[in-house]
């Protein structure tokens, strides 16, 4: 009889390693079923964030799980560093940049898909400022994320703004907002959405100059090495969606106004 326990103990902890195994087994075929594509993204609400159950959502991210679906990939997202953005891209640790990044006048740096939506960059003061006008800022301090178009813009010194004090850029880009709301700046420039958001989130109140900077298109961006041609299958995807109303309802679910926003075909 002890022998027979034994044997049957045996043999039951063996069905369970086996059990086990085939678990893991089908678990692994089942998240293998589809190619990963890893998308870079920066914490940039309402395009790439986190909501308040820790899951990545917003624009951007909703019209890569839909357009990579339909292109038989399945997206994982991760946050970056926006400043190592580039360099993350070229050491093949990302396979794309996807979070609001506009190509207007980027169009040689990287093979692009897109553009599937429009932006515009543009100044906000806070709503006491006596700065009305893009002239106004002539001599003030202005706020921008590091490596944005606004501050490429701002360095660029192409008219677009009078002479400067001084520009201050920083890695984070709620920052730009808290050095404004403290007087610590004169003004910031970024997206207008961004703007909108941070708004929204935090019920501080800025006034938007009515004069933008720049409407600038968005687009994914792929290494300039990538010759797999992602972007070019990715660019048409994301036409077969605008003419479809995919991207007017998944941006209608984040924004105001979402014609403004759309590509004009």
């Amino acid at each position: 009889m002890k022998k027979l326990s034994i044997v049957i103990v045996f043999g039951l902890i063996i069905s369970i390693l086996c059990g086990c195994g085939a678990g893991k087994e089908n678990k692994q075929k089942s998240l293998g079923d589809l190619p990963t594509v890893t998308v870079g993204c920066d914490n940039y609400s309402p395009f790439s964030f986190m909501d308040a159950n820790g899951n990545v959502t917003g624009i951007d991210v909703e019209l890569a799980r839909e357009a990579f679906s339909r292109m038989g990939y399945a997206p994982e997202f991760v946050f970056i560093n926006w400043e190592d953005k580039k360099n993350l891209l070229a050491k093949g640790s990302i396979d794309c940049i996807w979070s609001s990044f506009t190509m207007t006048d980027r169009e040689d740096e990287y093979h692009w898909a897109g553009p599937y939506m429009r932006s515009h960059q543009v100044v906000a003061v806070n709503e006491d400022s006596d700065i009305q006008t893009l002239e106004d800022l002539e001599g003030k301090v202005m706020a921008v994320q590091s490596t944005t178009k606004p501050e490429d813009i701002i360095r660029s010194h192409d008219g677009t703004l009078p002479e400067l004090r001084k520009v201050i850029s920083v890695q984070k880009r709620d920052l730009i907002f808290i050095l404004l709301s403290k007087g610590y700046v004169d003004a910031l420039a970024a997206h207008d959405t961004s703007v909108d958001q941070f708004m929204e989130d935090s019920g501080l109140k800025f006034r938007i100059l009515e004069e933008p900077l720049q409407t600038v298109d968005l687009g994914v961006a792929f290494d300039k090495a990538d010759t797999r041609g992602l972007n070019i299958q990715l660019t048409d995807t994301l036409k077969e969606m605008q003419k479809d109303g995919t991207v007017k309802q998944i941006i209608s679910k984040y924004l105001l106004n979402e014609d403004s926003y759309l590509e004009e075909e």
